[in-house]
């Protein structure tokens, strides 16, 4: 019996051509966005246009091919095993929703006390917790992905509950008591909840649907075998083409203003740091498992920029300092957390204990039989 086969691999072998030279790919994809957005007539303004109540949609397109293959691969028949793991979700709710707002908090005012307008696209950010890529980072350091799908959708719950009124205190009443100025946020729950279902609901469904009418029809093995590695390459073929967009829409500003992106670009960098090891500290103190140790870590490091730069827009205009310190997000957190991938993927080895997502009997036994169905199964040599 076997281990999960992409944690026993090593690295170089497990990945194919596209995934082990992803930093390539993505600093590629980043240029040609920044060079086509700069010298094409009207790019930017075109796909700008293309958009529904704020929500861009080859954006919104990107994300969906590049969530519904991982989401594809989810065994939704084990989620119960994530759910009952009081530890992982109580460390997830603080980490995301009292921790990551706090420290962004902290940091745009400790390095930008000057510049209020992306101070205050920075808090925003902090407040838009991953929904989206995340899934893409978590997946690639061979993280849980029941335990991300899980993450990310109670993300997504305290997101359309809690986002206006984090907005609320952390731009308005605690800058009041700490004698700050304020800040009004004026943002629409019904607006998060339409970006949660976009970019999260559809994909999840899609996927859901796929692997249960795909076994039905053809039972697991040839889900796993056949269809799975046909879709698969398609996550990083949405990756690379959300990333061209995003930069063509935002070359002007980006390169425009290279001296005001390297200063939001500075508590970005700290803010993605602290979260990312403090998060796997936190897992590894609370004895989590490699697998869900990296799916904490990543699903609280990572950022909605999509709804942080929507909010900017929508309340502060697309020309505004918000709005710029929201596009520098992406910009420092794609090759940020791309890099600790494979920081994650090198501490696997070093980790204490299993790499099971628990140590309980009752997921150890799923576990088993996980790995039995996920065996390849070797052809029978002749006599």
């Amino acid at each position: 019996m076997s281990a999960d086969p992409r944690l026993e691999a090593p690295v170089a072998a497990r990945l194919s051509t596209l995934d082990r030279y992803l930093p390539v790919w993505i600093i590629a994809a980043m240029a040609v966005g920044l060079i086509g957005g700069r010298l094409v007539p009207g790019l930017g303004a075109a796909l700008d246009a293309v958009a529904i109540d704020g929500v861009s949609l080859p954006i919104a397109l990107g994300l969906l091919i590049m969530m519904y293959p991982v989401l594809a691969k989810v065994r939704y028949d084990r989620l119960d095993t994530v759910t009952a793991d009081r530890r992982l979700l109580l460390a997830s709710l603080v980490l995301n929703w009292v921790l990551g707002p706090a420290l962004m908090f902290a940091l745009a005012w400790l390095m930008l006390p000057d510049l209020p307008e992306y101070r205050t696209g920075l808090i925003i950010v902090g407040l838009a917790r991953c929904i989206a890529m995340v899934i893409i980072w978590n997946d690639l350091a061979c993280g849980d992905r029941e335990a991300a799908a899980v993450l990310v959708a109670l993300n997504s719950v305290f997101q359309v509950i809690a986002f206006a009124a984090l907005g609320w205190f952390y731009l308005d009443v605690l800058p009041g008591w700490l004698g700050l100025p304020q800040t009004a946020l004026d943002v629409s729950p019904i607006e998060i909840a339409v970006n949660v279902l976009i970019f999260l609901g559809v994909p999840l469904v899609a996927g859901y649907l796929s692997r249960r009418l795909g076994e039905r029809a053809k039972g697991r093995e040839w889900y796993e075998s056949r269809f799975l590695p046909r879709i698969g390459p398609f996550a990083l073929y949405g990756l690379l083409f959300t990333i061209v967009i995003l930069f063509a829409l935002q070359g002007d500003a980006i390169i425009g203003r290279p001296f005001d992106v390297a200063r939001i670009a500075l508590p970005l960098l700290a803010y993605f740091a602290l979260m990312w090891f403090g998060s796997l500290a936190t897992a590894r103190a609370i004895g989590l498992g490699y697998e869900r140790s990296a799916t904490l870590a990543f699903t609280a490091a990572g950022n909605n920029f999509e709804l942080a730069i929507a909010v900017a827009i929508a309340t502060f205009g697309v020309t505004s300092g918000q709005a710029l310190a929201g596009v520098v997000g992406p910009l420092i957190e794609v090759p940020v957390l791309v890099a600790l991938v494979y920081v994650s993927l090198a501490l696997r080895k070093r980790w204490p204990g299993p790499s099971t997502a628990t140590g309980s009997t009752a997921d150890r036994a799923s576990r088993r039989r996980v790995e039995q169905v996920d065996e390849p199964r070797r052809p029978v040599e002749p006599r």
